[in-house]
């Protein structure tokens, strides 16, 4: 019991259910799901995103959870169950640890927006005008006028101010040529001769108030034309506020579980409020049923496109955070005997049912925004931080007074906390990992140990604050979490269910939770053992079809990342794989050879004696200096600092599938 005092436990169940629901319920969920929706045939897209729950998502949430909650242990001590696979351990610490160090930087983006927001709840939002310093001459506030309302004489007035009129004037030729005038200024052409292809070059491209804000004065991108080249100064605005999050980062896990499990009670519920306010508010705006609409129609022609399918699952695989090793690690600080069919089930349906409730969040104030500025809601409908930082904010600016101010700062508060509970977990999972393979000296100076890693957070942190930062963060989004996440779950399913054996796995989870009825142990096998598997291996072909180079769209055009960012990309990927592999060849080595490194060790088992039952019940140590008689029982030998010794044969631990 003194390894488990020293350890930690969650204070009660409650504190874990909240911190997985905090943890799959992310900034996806609000900022990609909906977009994905919409993208892919609207209502229809449920239908592969509903199967992909089922034959992947909820089977790998169980199975980690059970993996986890069955040792309590870490994601790399636990692979005692079979040393040779301990670089997925490592893998999935080098994953959390990359994808926190730019996470946070979201993080950072929502603070500095909310003090924006709070500091101009007496006066009017910086994204509500075109008058501010960073501001050019292409801002745009007023709406774009419906044309087809409009008479003639109008719709050319209108018209024209929506072009450079000096490139008009050079146009005066092509248009006498296009339509057989004689015409010798712009000022004689009408709206049909002002919408053909000749004129076309001569639209201005207007930007709103609220994307030169994030560009212009968050971001700072027009110092930094070189893109990765020549990423500029340090912006000390935004780096305070980096620091300001880790600083929370560091309270909220500076007691382990103890402490993050009573934020997430807070965290992990008040996202659901604001989306509520948001939908309430949103339902009664003008034009929220066209976005409405748009975002569940469903389009069933879409889901015979194998890209849809791609999608769905790797929506899944990435919202419910498989992989990351933070399931592991919560569920190894759970009481032996907790229900992770019970939690798997209702942490895996909640995410799931929040990512579709905030999408008529979403849509129904875009549908809004749509209305208001004259265009489609495919137009103004966006993801990730083009729809948290730029189109969310302009269809809040365009709310009746006071709301915009009040709003603003809910919505970015809600992305706040929203980010909060699935840092935790990434953190915690990078700070328990090591910690479990040095207790002596990490876990007894857990407080010190946590602020040296989240100041190194900090510091791996900084050029993603400089005024080119957005480029490194993008980079560092597009393949830290990427193919590696999906190697790595298929590398853990063979582990346990093909080397360690499925049967052995279902009799330590029958040790936790009692027997199941056996139509669970069907699907269990089945989606482990194979439609798991074959599903990802899907998902990581569909991935390679569609694969692109990294981007990052501004208003200027795409900017592609040139080869050398491509190649830091692609070691962020190979990294955490390359554990894995180290790993299996230091472990073959270490125990003197790949057979005896793929067995299960004498410590391997619940992590408390009282827990020890069945096989893993203290006896007398067995003479290994002695082969076994043929159908010899004893599994469950006292060895060394009294663990069990496990000896492999029919009637007890069977290494077999």
């Amino acid at each position: 019991a003194k390894e488990e005092i020293e350890r930690g436990n969650w204070t009660g169940k409650l504190d874990f259910i909240l911190s997985c629901i905090g943890y799959a319920v992310g900034l996806g969920n609000v900022w990609r799901f909906p977009y994905l929706c919409y993208r892919n045939g609207g209502g229809a897209f449920l239908v592969p995103y509903a199967i992909m729950l089922f034959i992947a998502g909820i089977p790998l949430f169980f199975f980690e959870l059970s993996f986890g909650q069955f040792a309590s242990e870490g994601p790399v001590t636990v692979w005692k169950v079979s040393p040779f696979f301990m670089g997925i351990g490592w893998a999935m610490c080098l994953i959390s640890a990359m994808v926190s160090i730019y996470y946070n930087v979201i993080i950072m983006y929502s603070i500095y927006y909310m003090f924006v927001s709070f500091v101009s709840i007496d006066t009017t939002l910086p994204w509500q005008t075109c008058t501010n310093i960073w501001n050019t001459e292409n801002c745009r506030i007023k709406p774009y006028p419906k044309l087809s309302e409009l008479n003639e004489r109008n719709k050319t007035m209108e018209l024209i101010g929506l072009n450079d009129k000096s490139c008009l004037n050079k146009t005066v030729d092509d248009v006498n040529s296009l339509f057989g005038t004689s015409y010798t200024s712009y000022m004689e052409f009408n709206s049909t001769m002002l919408q053909s292809n000749v004129t076309k070059q001569c639209e201005i491209k207007f930007r709103t108030a609220s994307e030169e804000f994030w560009t212009r004065q968050v971001l700072q991108l027009q110092e930094t034309p070189d893109g990765l080249y020549d990423i500029g100064d340090v912006s000390i605005r935004n780096l305070i506020c980096l620091l300001f999050a880790w600083i929370f980062i560091f309270f909220c896990l500076m007691k382990g579980v103890k402490s993050s499990g009573k934020v997430v009670y807070f965290t992990a519920t008040f996202p659901y409020i604001v989306l509520l306010m948001l939908l309430i508010r949103g339902v009664t705006l003008e034009g929220y049923y066209d976005g409405i609409l748009f975002y569940i129609i469903p389009k069933w022609e879409e889901i015979s496109k194998p890209k849809v399918w791609g999608d769905a699952a790797t929506q899944i695989f990435y919202s419910l955070g498989v992989a990351f090793g933070g399931l592991l690690t919560m569920a190894s600080y759970n009481k032996f005997k907790n229900n992770t069919l019970r939690d798997a089930l209702l942490v895996s349906l909640i995410n799931c049912s929040t990512s579709v409730f905030a999408g008529f969040a979403i849509f129904s104030l875009l549908g809004h925004m749509a209305f208001i500025t004259n265009r489609l809601v495919e137009e103004v409908a966006d993801s990730g931080p083009g729809l948290a930082f730029v189109a969310y904010p302009e269809g809040i600016a365009k709310l009746a007074e006071p709301w915009p101010p009040i709003v603003a700062f809910l919505f970015f508060f809600m992305i706040f906390t929203l980010g909060l509970d699935s840092q935790f977990a990434m953190m915690e999972t990078v700070i328990s990992g090591l910690s479990d393979v040095f207790p002596y000296y990490l876990r007894k100076h857990k407080t010190l140990f946590t602020f040296v890693t989240c100041m190194i957070g900090f510091l791996l942190g900084i050029p993603q604050v400089c005024k080119g930062g957005i480029y490194v963060l993008t980079l560092m989004d597009w393949y830290s979490g990427s193919y590696n996440l999906m190697i790595v779950s298929l590398c853990e399913l063979v582990a346990v269910c093909y080397v360690y054996g499925v049967n052995n796995f279902r009799r330590d989870i029958e040790m936790m939770l009692g027997g199941f009825p056996n139509v669970f142990w069907v699907y269990w096998y089945v989606t482990w053992c194979f439609i798991t598997p074959v599903a990802i291996v899907f998902i990581v072909i569909m991935s390679g079809i569609t694969y692109a180079p990294a981007y990052y769209t501004k208003y200027e055009g795409v900017y592609t990342f040139p080869d050398f960012a491509e190649g830091l990309g692609w070691l962020m990927v190979v990294s955490p794989l390359a554990l894995i592999v180290g790993g299996m060849i230091v472990q073959s080595i270490r125990y003197g050879g790949v057979a005896k490194a793929l067995k299960a060790q004498p410590d391997w088992g619940p992590a408390l004696d009282e827990n020890r039952i069945g096989r893993y019940s203290p006896r007398d140590e067995p003479d290994f200096s002695k082969d076994e008689p043929a159908g010899a029982t004893n599994m469950g030998y006292m060895g060394e600092k009294g663990r069990p010794y496990v000896v492999n044969d029919k009637n007890g631990y069977d290494h077999r599938l």
